[in-house]
Parts: C-alpha cells; sequence; structure tokens
C-alpha cells in the first residue's frame, strides 16, 4: 500500500489545497511520506465563519439524519479500514497491530455516536413545590451549544480525534478541527468521508492542519462556544486561560499508578502491566508508569516483569512481529532517555531497558526512582515504567495519590472491601480492577482530575459538554 504524495485540507465541507507545506514523516525511517496542505489564518478565519454560518441549519437536522451521517462514516471506514491502518502505521510510527486496533476504536466511537444522536432526551419537571407554583410545570431538553473548536493530538490521531468529531454530529454543533501536525493523516481522511455527506450544511466542518504558534483563533476567538483540546498540562492551561468565555474540556497527561496486591493473580497482572506500560511505546496518557507491589511478591513478581519486557520485540512497526516501535520523534526519545539516565545517577536501579538509537528507544524498567525525578513525578509519555514496594494497602493509595496528575488507576486484587476503598479515595477519574490503568472502552466517561483536565470525554458525556439546557415553564390557565 502507497500513501499519496499531497493531501488537502478541508474548508466549509469541500477539500482545499492552497499549498503543500506541511511535511509529515514516516516516523521509523525518519523520510518524508506525504506533505499536507498547511491552514492560514485567512483560511482559519474563513472556517470560523463557516460555522457560524452552519449553527442554525446543523441544529435543525433531525436525529435520524445525524444518525444517518454517523452510519455512513462507519459504512466507509469500514472499506478503508486497511488505508486507515497503514497511515496510522506511517505517521505515527505505531505497530500495525495498534494501528488496526485504534481503527476498531475509530468505529466503535462513531458507532456508539450514531446511537446517541437519537438520544437527546429532556425531562419534564414538576415544579409545584410550594403554593406559590401550583399550577406549573417545566420541561427541559438539550440544544446544540454551536461552533466547537477541537485540537487533537499525535498519540491517537483517529480516536482521539474521533471523541470530537463524533459527538459533535451527533449532538448538531458545526466544528473546526486541528488535527496534531506531526500526525494529520487520520483527520484528513475522516473530512474526506464527512465531505460525502450532502445532507450536512456547508461549514458544518473543517479539518485543518495548522502549525501551534499559526493557530491562536482555535483558542481565543470568541465565535466559538466551546474549545475541546487534548495535549499536554503545559499547553492545555494556558489555552484554558486564553479562552475566554467559551466552556473548555481539557484532556491531559498522566501519570498512572497500577497497585499489585499479595493476593493478585501475578500471571494475569504480568501480561496487562507490560501491556499497558509498553504498547506504542508508551506513549499513553493513562499507560503504566509507576507499578507498586505488594512486599510478599514483590522479588518474584519483579523478576517476572524483567523477563517479559526483556522479551519484547523492538523494529520497524510495518511488522507484526514489533511490539515496540519508534517513539515520535528523536527529541522526544532523547528527553526520555535523559530522564532515565538522571534517575540511575540520582540512585535508581536500572532493571533492563535503557538503550537509545534514533527514536527508538528500548522498553526500560527503573526500581527506587527518587520522588524529585522526572521519571518519577512526570507525565513520562514513552517506554518507562518505575517499580516500587508497599507493605499496607493505605500507603499503596495514598502513593496512587501522590502526584500531581489524576487520570485512571488500576488496581489488581480479589479484596471487594479494598476495591470499594479505592475507588473511595484514589484521587483519578477513573479505577480500573484486576487491569491496567490504560484500559478503555469508548463509551465509559473518560477524564482527570488534578493536572489531569478538566471535564469528560465518551460519546455520551461529551454530547452533555456540546449541549445547553434550554428550560421552558408552562402555567395552566
Amino acid at each position: 500500500m502507497k500513501l499519496k504524495d499531497t493531501y488537502p485540507l478541508y474548508l466549509n465541507n469541500k477539500a482545499a489545497q492552497p499549498n503543500s507545506d506541511l511535511e509529515v514523516t514516516d516516523k521509523f525511517t525518519g523520510e518524508v511520506a506525504f506533505r499536507t496542505a498547511l491552514a492560514t489564518p485567512d483560511i482559519i478565519e474563513e472556517a470560523i465563519a463557516g460555522t457560524v454560518r452552519a449553527a442554525g441549519p446543523m441544529a435543525r437536522l433531525a436525529s435520524y439524519e445525524r444518525r444517518d451521517v454517523l452510519l455512513h462514516c462507519v459504512g466507509r471506514f469500514r472499506e478503508r479500514f486497511d488505508e486507515l491502518a497503514y497511515a496510522l502505521c506511517v505517521e505515527a510510527g505505531k505497530p500495525i497491530g495498534d494501528s488496526e486496533g485504534e481503527v476498531g476504536r475509530l468505529i466503535d466511537t462513531f458507532s456508539i455516536a450514531a446511537e446517541e444522536a437519537t438520544r437527546n432526551y429532556g425531562e419534564v419537571q414538576p415544579l409545584d413545590i410550594s403554593p406559590r407554583a401550583k399550577g406549573y410545570m417545566g420541561i427541559w431538553k438539550r440544544v446544540p451549544i454551536g461552533p466547537c473548536s477541537f485540537i487533537s493530538p499525535f498519540n491517537f490521531p483517529l480516536n482521539l480525534a474521533a471523541h470530537k468529531i463524533a459527538p459533535a454530529i451527533a449532538a448538531g454543533c458545526p466544528f473546526v478541527m486541528k488535527p496534531a501536525s506531526l500526525t494529520p493523516l487520520g483527520a484528513i481522511i475522516m473530512g474526506e468521508v464527512l465531505a460525502e455527506c450532502d445532507i450536512l450544511p456547508e461549514g458544518a466542518f473543517s479539518i485543518l492542519p495548522a502549525h501551534r504558534e499559526g493557530a491562536d483563533m482555535f483558542t481565543t476567538d470568541e465565535r466559538f462556544k466551546l474549545l475541546s483540546f487534548t495535549g499536554s498540562p503545559a499547553v492545555g492551561w494556558p489555552l484554558k486561560a486564553k479562552a475566554g468565555t467559551k466552556k473548555v474540556v481539557l484532556e491531559l497527561g498522566g501519570n498512572a499508578a497500577v497497585i499489585v496486591d499479595k493476593d493478585a493473580d501475578l500471571d494475569h497482572a504480568l501480561e496487562r502491566i507490560v501491556f499497558g506500560a509498553f504498547y506504542q511505546s508508551g506513549q499513553s496518557c493513562i499507560g503504566v508508569q509507576r507499578v507498586l507491589i505488594h512486599d510478599s511478591i514483590y522479588d518474584r513478581f519483579k523478576d517476572m516483569l524483567v523477563s517479559k519486557t526483556k522479551t519484547l520485540v523492538a523494529g520497524d512497526p510495518h511488522d507484526r512481529n514489533t511490539f515496540i516501535g519508534p517513539m515520535i520523534s528523536e527529541k522526544e526519545a532523547q528527553r526520555l532517555k535523559g530522564w532515565i539516565d538522571a534517575a540511575v545517577e540520582a540512585g535508581a536501579t536500572l532493571l533492563c531497558g535503557g538503550k537509545l538509537e534514533g527514536a527508538m528507544l528500548e522498553a526500560t524498567l527503573l526500581e527506587n526512582v527518587p520522588k524529585f525525578c522526572d521519571a518519577n513525578k512526570e507525565e513520562a509519555f514513552g517506554p518507562l515504567a518505575n517499580l516500587m514496594r508497599f507493605s499496607e494497602w493505605d500507603e499503596a493509595l495514598d502513593q496512587v495519590n501522590d502526584s500531581r496528575f489524576g487520570l485512571q488507576a488500576g488496581i489488581f486484587t480479589r479484596d471487594i472491601h479494598k476495591v470499594l476503598e479505592a475507588w473511595d479515595r484514589l484521587e483519578v477519574g477513573g479505577v480500573i480492577v484486576n487491569d491496567v490503568s490504560s484500559y478503555r472502552v469508548d463509551n465509559m466517561p473518560y477524564g482527570g482530575v488534578k493536572d489531569s483536565g478538566l471535564g469528560r470525554e465518551g460519546i455520551r458525556f461529551s454530547i452533555e459538554d456540546m449541549t445547553e439546557i434550554r428550560n421552558l415553564v408552562i402555567r395552566r390557565v
């Protein structure tokens, strides 16, 4: 399979090729794989104006029309499954098995949105709670919030873009999407499929690759009624500060922990933790970074983890035997390699991995990483996991909470009392029992607390953010 040399952007539902200025590399070879059009400020302005014109017609689409657009996308994504997976493997360096898995999730996400498009329920509310309200009743419904601005990241360029695009269509909101400039092709192909839907009013969508410094309008323009950003806290929180009066949803970073208690099924925990720490080279905000292991099983489970990690195959992401592909860039790989070396210099023990060649960083396990080290306190966003001991359950919960992040956590235990205590006490958006922090189903509420973000994704929950409640009060006379 071969990619085209150039790809357009999508402006107000239509393909446009004003230039071919954005070079996108094959993340394994480092060579330019294709070029896309790059949005200039005048193009972004035209797209925003288009969403304003489309807001009324989008809101008036019947629920079955919005559903049918999403079902059209589902069918076309299935037909283009291999193309989408190949494109993802090239532009993100994601091993082909993981790429196919993400295309499957893309299809799931649009399928869920198609169902939710016809479930925009409201409620009848009795108001006669006191004598003064006798004879009154209330009815409320959800209405589209209006034009939306979306900024998506490089690590899941299909599914994380889909978690913004699909609920927007289901809710009846026009949008402008800025995909990551490192991985724009998945969103562009989604634009190509959406452009096939004549029912969408002009201006319903624009897909605009743009450099970060040239895309301030995605954040500051007051014509947008919602900004949804997925990326790093260092970028996300300043965007919120600049967003003005619009609603803001942030899906930010993580430093996810997993607890392995003394009664855990160690063989099962081993498979899941190695996957959770190292799939797609650890470039996931809910990837396993901290592994807390009970004292009584620590040495045994550490040996199991080291042995399993050493068997992971690294190399060409197009090879189906490959589990560890390249990181998104040599710069990012060098950054994490520096964190690993600094941790070892500060007293951590390197159990395996740690070698770097280009953008390929070995799957790495450390233990006894000092708290002050970046490898412990920051988001690694690469193939690194740190092992640490605990002796009491309370201690383990406190260690999980000892982070400025709070996205998801995993616990391996058979004790339901400990499960419920963890659910009560862990300062995270989700607790995953007998699996890893990186587990996600695309209809569940997903998001974090503390520095991990604001708001929730998952189609139903995104639709709630993309709609407003409009109340109707009736007096019977």
